[in-house]
């Protein structure tokens, strides 16, 4: 099975959010999501706009949780925010408790995912995060692998195109 990959450029903040909502709107229960890019890549934009395409209630301000490592907001899906950036590499899914999230009903958006020793549940999407030279300009490269993965990142184009 060859991997699906879907290349977006956005221009600002504000059009990664949009971005992030479109995703959000498009997952269902246990979607994971891995984000790996350097710092200042756009990574909690993107999931700013997945708790709004989740909705999650507005009062929630999404911010990266760099020290609590998980944070859990309520919506349509239970969203799970999760930031390994200061963990070692090669941390332990279940030595954090993230092992337990993955495979429950909720969505889940793991930050630095590139940290991670073991491999992240079936169906999940890979975005690779990139600033550009122009300062505003952010890569999102999204990856797919197996056959949920490639199904979700299809109807995710499909849906794309018709904004």
């Amino acid at each position: 099975m060859r991997a699906k990959e879907i290349t977006i450029t956005t221009r600002s903040p504000e059009k990664t959010r949009e971005l992030g909502e479109a995703i959000g709107a498009s997952l269902g229960p246990g979607a994971a999501i891995a984000l790996i890019g350097d710092l200042g890549a756009g990574k909690t934009h993107l999931v700013q706009g997945l708790a709004k395409g989740l909705s999650v209630p507005d009062e929630y301000y999404i911010t990266s949780p760099s020290y609590t490592l998980i944070n859990e907001y309520p919506g349509r899906q239970t969203l799970f925010h999760v930031d390994l950036y200061r963990l070692e590499r090669g941390a332990d899914l279940e030595e954090i408790g993230l092992l337990e999230i993955l495979y429950g009903d909720g969505v889940t958006a793991i930050e630095w995912a590139d940290r991670l020793e073991e491999p992240l549940p079936p169906g999940h999407v890979t975005l690779y995060m990139a600033a550009m030279p122009e300062e505003t300009l952010r890569r999102i490269r999204m990856v797919g692998v197996d056959a949920a993965g490639i199904e979700w990142l299809k109807r995710l184009e499909k849906e794309l195109k018709k904004n």
